[in-house]
């Protein structure tokens, strides 16, 4: 060892007093004087990388093919070889150019300057004011003014040290490659010609005519044209900004696929999920794995396991845990659950667009002064109709509404009215025991400001009431047939009811016969009912014997010639 260390020393001091050509990959982006322990660190990093180099034969030495002027004096500056004037040198299929050179037979190496250029086949040139030549690794430093050239691309730096035996260029004071359109600065990057892919660290950013990305790390394939970032990263395109920290992005083809904590705002939306892949071209955008989808206008969102969205057509679809959101009215936000949730958008861009949504199967939905269930449903933003099929329920307050199709018409995302057509049945809770109750083939229910003032109804119409006296107490019970009936709500009570020729009578409490206390089809379903925006999630059916019984609807006749 302690022989080995008067020759160490020399090479410590070298070292420390220029770059090292032999700096690791990790340690690349130290600029000025190096410490000892850094260079000790690099030369153990690099020690594979050296021994593993080839060793130049006599015919790959560095050879000069021309020079006007010539000095050399024996025995003096290691036996350098002073060049000047048109100083051309070859080395191992490498053609250098330059102004003047100092050319060191010993140790094979060579220092260049002024107007110096590196020709390595037809694909690739190095330029520069200065350069240090190494024939024993094959590297290459190039110092102020580089541009190295490798088919349609460009990098331009101060200081860049070329690898020929690993086929790659590194930067570490700054630099930027142009590839077409394409430009990227770093402040530390290295380009590999024989793959024809880069490496960017540290204030990335890579501009286009059609985006701008920034972020701390980049791989970009100058052939493919996609670039993989990671760590922060900001994607802009016109209005539009994706944030991600890690994902692919093609400037060609404006794909992108993003996989970690991404985010996307743009036309008065965010969506957000673990991955999310887009392709601009055809507008689909998919995400994976708690995806949110906001519009920021209309004040929704649609959240769940996997969503698509089409930008351009404006259609969506969102599935597993599928919750829609509807927070228009302030606090009071609509909440709507379904196994799978479908929108779709109509004269887009254009003033007169609307939304059609579908909503199937096990459909629940929820908000303080409105609850429902069906097993589908269509809103329709264009009529603000919200329509529940099959076996549908609603509830408002204490009261029940139960039929094969419900129409909720909509004022501002407030109730303005309900249809119910064919098997139309009102429960209106009086206490544990008593059920007002209204059956009727159509039912229709009028609002104001989202309480209900009247409900009518027409065809075989069938009423149970429980008249309350001054003190709130039951006395008697009243049942009525009729053709046709409205009844008049007063502070969330029944006032009174109005019918036409009507027939009936009064029993005095519980001595009404069960037919005339209960009407066909009457069930309290308090156990479907959603209690909660969480409650949406989990869904729970009917008891059995309790569901709508079919109709059937006539069926015009074949005509026969």
């Amino acid at each position: 060892m302690k022989k080995a260390l008067p020759h160490l020393l020399p090479t410590l001091a070298t070292l420390l007093h220029r770059r090292s050509s032999y700096l690791c990959h990790s340690h690349r982006l130290t600029r000025g004087l190096l410490p000892v322990g850094l260079i000790v660190s690099c030369m153990l990093c690099a020690m594979p990388t050296l021994h593993n180099r080839p060793t130049p034969k006599d015919d790959e030495r560095i050879t000069l093919i021309h020079a006007d002027n010539l000095r050399f004096t024996e025995n003096s500056m290691n036996d350098a070889k002073r060049l000047s004037g048109k100083v051309v040198l070859k080395h191992s299929g490498m053609t250098m150019y330059c102004d003047s050179a100092v050319l060191y037979d010993l140790s094979q190496t060579f220092d260049a300057f002024g107007h110096v250029r590196i020709v390595q086949g037809d694909t690739l040139s190095l330029t520069g004011d200065r350069l240090h030549y190494d024939g024993t690794t094959l590297i290459a430093e190039m110092r102020e003014g580089v541009v190295m050239t490798h088919r349609q691309q460009k990098l331009y730096t101060d200081s860049l040290n070329y690898d020929r035996y690993y086929h790659t260029g590194y930067y570490f004071e700054g630099g930027r490659l142009v590839d077409g359109e394409n430009v990227l600065t770093s402040d530390w990057g290295e380009y590999h010609t024989d793959l024809r892919t880069a490496k960017f660290n540290y204030n990335v950013e890579l501009r286009s005519p059609k985006f701008r990305l920034v972020t701390d790390t980049l791989h970009y394939d100058t052939q493919t044209k996609w670039a993989e970032v990671l760590g922060r990263s900001n994607i802009y395109s016109g209005s539009d900004r994706i944030y991600t920290e890690h994902g692919f992005y093609n400037s060609e083809s404006e794909q992108v696929r993003l996989l970690r904590a991404t985010k996307a705002f743009g036309r008065n939306r965010i969506m957000e999920g673990d991955t999310i892949y887009y392709d601009k071209n055809t507008g689909w955008m998919e995400a994976r794995y708690n995806v949110s989808c906001e519009d920021t206008l209309n004040k929704n969102i649609l959240t769940g396991d996997y969503a698509r969205y089409n930008e351009l057509t404006g259609e969506a679809f969102a599935t597993g845990h599928a919750l829609a959101r509807d927070y228009s009215q302030g606090n009071d936000t609509l909440y709507f659950h379904a196994d799978t949730i479908r929108l779709y958008t109509y004269n887009i861009e254009t003033d007169s667009v609307y939304r059609v949504m579908h909503g199937y199967f096990h459909t629940r939905a929820y908000r303080k002064d409105v609850q429902a269930v069906a097993d589908s449903l269509v809103f329709n933003t264009r009529d603000n109709i919200l329509t529940l099929y099959r076996d549908p329920i609603v509830w408002s307050d204490n009261r029940q509404i139960v039929g094969e199709e419900i129409n909720i018409f909509m004022n501002d995302s407030t109730i303005d009215s309900t249809h119910v057509d064919r098997q139309a049945l009102m429960v209106e809770q009086v206490d544990s025991i008593h059920f007002n109750q209204v059956a009727a083939q159509k039912m229709r229910s009028y609002y104001t400001q989202g309480e209900l003032r009247e409900n009518q109804a027409e065809g075989n119409v069938m009423v149970v009431n429980y008249p309350l006296e001054r003190d709130s107490i039951v006395l008697y019970q009243n049942y009525t047939e009729t053709s046709k009936a409205r009844m008049f709500m007063q502070e969330r009570k029944l006032h009174k009811i109005w019918a036409p020729a009507s027939t009936g009578c009064f029993y005095p409490l519980g001595l009404a016969p069960k037919e005339r206390s209960q009407l066909p089809g009457f069930a309290w379903f308090d156990y479907i009912r959603p209690l909660s925006p969480e409650d949406v999630f989990i869904w729970r059916g009917k008891k059995k014997g309790t569901e709508l019984k079919p109709s059937v609807r006539r069926v015009a006749p074949l005509q026969k010639l």
